[in-house]
């Protein structure tokens, strides 16, 4: 709170000290309402880091820059109350073992069933799958859980919905790119009818739109 002692000014004085203050007053208060549109307009969710869920070192792989977004499931039942962290490094292990032999986690991002998003390979390296497509160029997001026949929960659900609209502000990917796995392979039911219904009714892209347009 400002205190101004008027009595040891002049008219003129006082004026311009009250101008002055009222200035102040008015850039603190556009300084915090444009912090605020910056901060809602970030859109980042919270990601839970691969230092945090321990995960193993990545091995040397091939760069790319992400230009679209795909989303996956995992393919093997997992519930809220599960640990999510564990699996991922499980999915980790496998993937780097030798039935694999891959780099790292495949995917760049993953979703639990609460809700939570882990941090899979870096976002700059290529993806890996176990189809017949070039996963270059693909931004991977995985849903944990077999949703072929387990539900999406609705923190899983608005969790995608968020991290989608993350990424594809921060990489600068169009929206009008987001599709699944199956929608790039003829050899899969991957993302699962339960997660894939929300794609052929345009629910996750409307609601990825009003977020980005908000």
């Amino acid at each position: 709170m400002f205190y101004l002692k008027t009595n040891s000014f002049s008219g003129l004085h006082k004026k311009l000290a009250t101008a002055c203050i009222l200035s102040v007053l008015v850039l603190a208060s556009l300084y915090c309402s444009t912090a605020q549109k910056a901060k809602s307009n970030n859109l980042q969710p919270a990601i839970v880091s691969r230092q945090d869920w321990n995960a193993a070192t990545a091995k040397p792989y091939k760069e790319h820059i992400p230009i679209r977004i795909t989303v996956h499931h995992e393919g093997t039942k997992l519930l809220a109350t599960d640990d999510a962290a564990k699996k991922i490094r499980n999915i980790q292990k496998w993937g780097m073992g030798p039935d694999r032999k891959w780099t790292d986690i495949p995917y760049h991002f993953l979703i639990a069933p609460n809700g939570i998003i882990y941090e899979g390979r870096d976002v700059y390296t290529v993806g890996e799958t176990n189809t017949e497509y070039d996963p270059a160029g693909h931004l991977l997001i995985c849903c944990l859980g077999n949703l072929e026949e387990q539900p999406v929960s609705n923190e899983q659900l608005n969790s995608l919905i968020a991290l989608i609209a993350y990424v594809s502000k921060k990489y600068s990917i169009p929206i009008e790119t987001l599709a699944t796995h199956k929608d790039h392979s003829a050899q899969t039911t991957c993302p699962g009818k339960n997660l894939y219904r929300y794609f052929q009714d345009g629910y996750i892209r409307s609601a990825v739109e009003k977020l980005l347009n908000k």
